[in-house]
């Protein structure tokens, strides 16, 4: 499945937030990165239809038709005292999976997750790194088109948030991921491609190698971290002002 957004732009009053964004998702994982202000929220806004483009137009697979969405925003709530199942039954039935096959749709999506075993739990038992992956299977249980990932490993400890990557990597095998982070090392670790947003406009789209290739050696020598972060410290240090 491919998603086409085409001269996307978007004004909140007189003032731009995106400007003529032309971006094609494929299948698989891709990043998108940029600093504040830069538009990443309106963009994942637009993308699972909280809003509607000023201009331009978003399709799928080349027709008018909106993607299945499945969306774990940065912050989300659950009630601890559900169990698990029944959180991601409800998910489901709110997303339009008939009551009778909600209870299948959630013990699939927990076992997407690897929280299958957790299924009886009360929420409230889990770890940070679980409820995470729990708001993941929430946003599975309608098998959606498109699963957008508003920060997903924020707050997590280095072990939860490898356990994290290594399910958002699984899951783009099976579905059109978009992961927004400001951790560059969940894009360089889980993204086959990576689009790269400043000022309101889409400043690159390639692939992760791509992107790292925009940093030679000599530029590299002598400074600290990793190519990836060379190379967006680099790209974003070019556009001046873009960075609040």
């Amino acid at each position: 499945m491919r998603i086409a957004l085409e001269k996307v732009s978007f004004r909140y009053g007189r003032r731009p937030a995106l400007s003529d964004v032309t971006w094609e998702v494929l299948p698989g994982v891709t990043g998108l990165l940029g600093p504040n202000g830069a538009g990443k929220t309106t963009l994942l806004n637009l993308l699972v239809g909280l809003t509607r483009p000023s201009s331009g137009s978003i399709t799928i697979d080349g027709g008018d038709r909106r993607p299945a969405v499945g969306f774990v925003p940065q912050r989300f709530s659950t009630a601890g005292e559900m169990r698990v199942v029944d959180t991601v039954s409800y998910a489901a039935w709110v997303n339009g999976v008939a009551r009778s096959e909600c209870r299948a749709a959630a013990a699939r999506a927990l076992a997407e997750v690897e929280l299958a075993e957790r299924a009886g739990d009360r929420v409230r038992s889990l770890s940070g790194g679980q409820r995470q992956r729990l708001g993941i299977a929430a946003a599975l249980a309608h098998r959606p088109q498109l699963v957008v990932l508003d920060e997903p490993t924020s707050g997590l400890d280095p072990g939860q948030r490898l356990r994290a990557r290594e399910i958002i990597s699984a899951l783009g095998t099976r579905y059109t991921v978009v992961l927004s982070t400001h951790l560059i090392e969940d894009i360089a670790n889980v993204c086959e491609r990576v689009a790269v947003l400043a000022q309101g406009r889409l400043v690159f789209d390639g692939t992760v190698g791509g992107f790292t290739a925009l940093v030679d050696d000599a530029e590299a020598s002598g400074t600290l971290g990793s190519p990836f972060e060379r190379a967006y410290e680099s790209l974003i240090s070019s556009l001046g002002d873009a960075r609040d």
